[in-house]
């Protein structure tokens, strides 16, 4: 794959901008701010995403239908979403509109009225919201394990709020979330397309202006010592559901890539993967099953999910604790590891090959390494990863003893088949 050559620039007021040059007549452009939902104090629980909901309901210079139509009108797309650790207000459009976009997305970001009857909606969707996640037990179980394994600290608790939070938010709330991290140094704006670098920047120095320098560091409760737990409850209506896993290094940590490589063997996105072949192809116990690996600044975690028929669940389960055993015992072999190694940065270019998936990664990339590493540093970094570091890696993290389990048993299903 032709390496990226993105370029990082930092404007006037501390914001940083990475640009990536493509001949393609649609741009992407995305605000990052370091505002998620990890960043909220215990009275604040879903507040990060109830703003970013709440920012296309109007502005000083906007009623919410504009915000909604400036982009729309001209076939562009305006969105948003909320993670842990970030909330990210993106556009797509055509390269004549990218001033339109860029003037858009300043303007909610800096200039957002929070009317208080369009807030009093909002929360009516985000509740419904909440009950279609409660419906949803193969979504709610990632929650709940995030929950246990992060207890009393925001990254345990539910990007959504709770119904009771939700309900007891106002105006006030918003403005000081906004004032608080929506600020210079909290920002990273990305930008994929073929548009004029300098006139970019020339814009966005202009749109950003009043953007405020400092973001105030948050207080939190520092992540207590990880203590493996295995939880059974009756919560599925047809399928039984299994999470397992346990802690994982911070995307800061140097065992990031092994560990990525190794999620990648045991359960990504491969037909070939070791747990596909072992609980689908050969036995046929689940349809669901895959692995993931997810980093935050600080920490991470690891899981593999499996959703199965109630008698299959815990085979099912045995089979996964087997195959992740057989890493941290046995590792990879030589010709195993080659495989992986191409197989994982493969994997990694596919991600890569979105426009769109490209700006969102480059601005989370920027915004968490204050950097932005080349595909051939990436792929050097993969390639330097050796059997002996895998193993240690996979028994660091992996091993049997630091495993916790969540299950969602059918409510009215006996699982013993």
């Amino acid at each position: 794959m032709k390496d990226i050559q993105p370029l990082c620039f930092t404007l006037s007021n501390g914001v940083r901008l990475v640009y990536l040059y493509k001949s393609t007549e649609v741009s992407h452009v995305g605000f990052t701010f370091l505002a998620g939902s990890k960043f909220e104090q215990s009275q604040q629980v879903g507040l990060a995403h109830f703003l970013e909901h709440c920012v296309f309901k109007g502005t000083s210079k906007r009623k919410g239908l504009q915000v909604l139509s400036r982009l729309d009108d001209v076939g562009g797309e305006l969105n948003a979403f909320t993670a842990k650790e970030e909330i990210c207000l993106y556009a797509s459009i055509t390269q004549q509109y990218v001033s339109r976009a860029i003037d858009l997305l300043a303007d909610i970001s800096l200039n957002s009225t929070f009317p208080a009857e369009e807030l009093e909606k909002e929360k009516l969707v985000i509740l419904d919201e909440l009950n279609s996640y409660l419906d949803s037990p193969s979504d709610k179980i990632f929650d709940d394990f995030e929950a246990h394994l992060f207890p009393n600290h925001p990254l345990g608790n539910n990007i959504l709020g709770t119904k009771k939070s939700v309900k007891g938010f106002k105006r006030e709330d918003l403005i000081s979330f906004v004032d608080t991290h929506f600020t210079s140094d909290n920002l990273v704006v990305s930008y994929v397309g073929n548009y004029s670098k300098i006139k970019l920047v020339a814009l966005l120095e202009s749109a950003l202006v009043s953007l405020p320098n400092r973001a105030e560091q948050p207080i939190y409760n520092e992540i207590g010592p990880y203590e493996p737990f295995s939880i059974r409850t009756k919560e599925a209506n047809y399928q039984s559901h299994a999470v397992i896993g346990g802690m994982g290094p911070s995307y800061l940590h140097e065992d990031r890539r092994g560990m990525g490589l190794l999620i990648n063997v045991l359960g990504g996105p491969a037909l070939n993967s070791r747990l596909t072949l072992a609980i689908r192809e050969k036995h046929g116990l689940a349809y669901a099953v895959d692995a993931s690996y997810t980093s935050f600044s600080d920490t991470g975690f690891w899981c593999v999910y499996l959703g199965t028929d109630p008698k299959n669940i815990d085979k099912a389960i045995l089979l996964a604790k087997k195959e992740i055993e057989r890493l941290c015992d046995k590792g990879l072999s030589s010709a195993q590891l080659a495989r992986a190694k191409k197989q994982f940065k493969g994997h990694m270019s596919l991600g890569m090959d979105s426009n769109m998936g490209l700006m969102l990664g480059l601005g989370k990339s920027l915004l968490a390494f204050n950097q932005i590493d080349t595909i051939k540093e990436i792929h050097e970094g993969i390639d330097r990863l050796t059997t002996q570091e895998l193993i240690e890696i996979a028994n660091k993290y992996l091993a049997p003893s630091l495993i916790s389990e969540l299950i969602f048993d059918c409510k009215k299903v006996n699982n013993k088949g």
